[in-house]
């Protein structure tokens, strides 16, 4: 068989096509699910990581320490095989969502503190002159400005969790690629491969440039 035969087999790709449209449909519902819940629970965690008592502040760096430090494979290979040894048993779904949560949860942590330490101390006087309360001043003076500065490395963590969903595909969760290699062994040729990486591109370049975009526009901002 030739190269375009064997990779680029147009009946192949055109029958694999509704299986990889299904693919896609999991892979952006698995993936906006967890980072809808990550950066939520990020920003929850990095408030708690700034502000709470000592020995919460500890518990919360030690989690952002271990998640970031932890490959999303093993996260989700401990979710879904090792956990039910000690009685907890998840779906494949939901311990994909769990899985990438909680590690998206540590990084969008430590992106929001990076970005409200990068808010000057002033603001918290200026606001406490005018006797604003600290959760006011938090949700209405310093938030806005922090989120402003950490849209764009956000941005880039939500495109690294689009490609890691493709992880999912080790707990037999019918995500894109799940579903092109499925498609792969139905018709021994690995052209839905091709096509599965094809539809990733298509997908992230936009958001790739989008992150470059903001990133610019954040530096020219900033030298005003």
């Amino acid at each position: 068989m030739t190269l375009v035969e064997t990779f680029f087999n147009t009946e192949v790709l055109v029958a694999s096509i509704p299986l990889l449209l299904r693919g896609l449909t999991n892979t952006l519902i698995l993936g906006v699910l967890a980072i809808l819940i990550g950066v939520s629970a990020g920003l929850l965690i990095c408030v708690f990581r700034l502000y709470a008592p000592r020995p919460i502040r500890f518990l919360t760096v030690a989690y952002i320490d271990v998640f970031r430090a932890m490959p999303v494979l093993v996260v989700l290979i401990l979710v879904y095989y090792a956990l039910p040894f000690v009685g907890i048993r998840f779906s494949a779904w939901t311990s994909a969502i769990l899985s990438f949560s909680m590690v998206m949860a540590a990084y969008s942590a430590e992106v929001f503190r990076s970005g409200i330490e990068s808010v000057p101390d002033g603001q918290f006087e200026a606001a406490a002159a005018l006797g604003l309360s600290f959760p006011v001043t938090l949700w209405k003076v310093i938030l806005p400005q922090a989120i402003r500065i950490v849209i764009p490395p956000t941005t880039s963590n939500c495109v690294s969790m689009f490609k890691d969903t493709a992880l999912a595909s080790t707990v037999a969760m019918p995500e894109l690629l799940k579903e092109a290699q499925d498609a792969q062994a139905f018709y021994a040729n690995p052209t839905p491969l091709i096509g599965a990486a094809i539809i990733y591109l298509v997908f992230l370049l936009p958001l790739v440039r989008l992150v470059a975009v903001l990133e610019q526009r954040f530096r020219r901002a900033k030298t005003r």
